[in-house]
């Protein structure tokens, strides 16, 4: 029987070096290869020059290199957003975002194949879930974002806020912040780096403990148990009573303030009475300091029936309240930007041709 061959660009340098010492490879091998595949981008043992063939082949005979396949590639004619849709070597299929903004370049990507949460906006929702990622298909997202764009216009920033819930991908998601952490490999900082969950209170506990300087942000969309469980059913699990108290307990433990989502929703939660109840839920959070929400107008999708909000107004009555907030940034409009979107599509128009290993080129 063939021996599975182990995916190399999901290992740490430590699993690495654990991997090559059953080859018989010194330790600094491994350092050598994870800079090869991190750094250099260099993904065909045949090329990477500094080793020998013998150990090339040994390299070759042992492992692979599991990236994403870009099927589809999507330039918006309004900014310079960037779509991507990417085939998994098992034939599912996943997406990201690459979006430029003043401060650098940005990578919305996604955690898992479809999504369990079954958030009622949302693209992915109808098509349920399928599975986790690994830390190499998401490491995979980046580095393929990245092709043919000049160091200085590499992906400088991250977003876990794609398809799937992070939280719910809770080990792979650690290994993947590990990795392009990694001052030998990627070497982002964390800082640069915002994880989206749409409330797993469990998790969120869990998240603090780890003490990491990324971004918590928490799609929030109600500040009304009734109309949350509405919109977000994970609220029926874990009300806003004890979201609100995970939220404040992972400031105190991480000394880092959480910020929010809200998508503003006509005739949902756009009234100026829901902006006063969201004051009252979110000032007693971070007390002496002003909580932040970023007012996302909703993306019309097919099925919903939900429209965008007067975000405007709602930031104004907000910021009356003693909120900071701000109005996301449309991007990527005429490529269909909005999570899940893409995927969507490209499985109803293949009616199934997505599934084993078969090909959705030529869409």
């Amino acid at each position: 029987m063939e021996q599975q061959k182990v995916d190399i660009l999901g290992l740490s340098q430590t699993e690495l070096a654990a991997e090559l010492k059953k080859i018989g490879a010194p330790a600094f091998r491994a350092k050598q290869i994870f800079r090869q595949l991190h750094v250099k981008r260099v993904f065909d043992f045949t090329k990477m020059t500094e080793l020998s063939k013998q150990f090339q082949a040994e390299l070759q005979e042992r492992f692979c290199v599991n990236l994403p396949k870009i099927c589809q590639k999507l330039d918006s004619c309004v900014d310079d957003t960037v779509k991507y849709l990417y085939m998994l070597s098992d034939g599912n299929c996943i997406e990201t975002v690459r979006m430029v903004y003043h401060h650098g370049i940005s990578a919305c990507i996604s955690t898992q194949v479809g999504c369990k949460m079954g958030c009622k906006f949302c693209a992915s929702a109808p098509l349920g879930f399928v599975r986790n990622l690994t830390a190499s298909e998401m490491l995979g997202q980046i580095y393929g974002a990245d092709q043919g764009y000049a160091e200085d216009r590499r992906i400088s920033s991250i977003v876990l806020m794609g398809i799937g819930e992070p939280l719910d991908n809770y080990d792979n998601v650690m290994q993947f912040l590990r990795m392009i952490s990694d001052k030998d490999g990627r070497n982002l900082s964390l800082r640069h780096v915002t994880l989206s969950t749409c409330g797993l209170v469990p998790l969120i506990n869990r998240l603090a403990e780890e003490k990491l300087p990324l971004t918590l942000s928490v799609s929030l969309h109600a500040a009304d148990d009734k109309v949350r469980d509405a919109l977000m059913p994970v609220n029926r699990r874990y009300p806003l009573a004890e979201l609100m108290k995970a939220c404040g307990s992972y400031y105190r433990t991480t000394g880092r303030r959480v910020t929010f989502e809200y998508a503003v929703i006509a005739g949902e939660n756009d009234s100026a009475a829901a902006a006063v109840q969201l004051g009252k839920l979110l000032r007693p959070v971070f007390p002496g300091q002003r909580p932040h929400v970023n007012l996302i107008p909703v993306n019309t999708v097919a099925d919903t029936g939900f429209q965008a909000g007067q975000a405007a107004a709602f930031k104004k009555k907000l910021e009356q309240e003693g909120i900071n907030a701000t109005v996301r940034r449309t991007l990527g409009d005429d490529i269909k930007a909005a999570c899940g979107q893409l995927r969507r599509d490209s499985i109803e128009l293949t009616e199934g041709v997505v599934k084993g290993n078969e090909s959705i080129s030529g869409m």
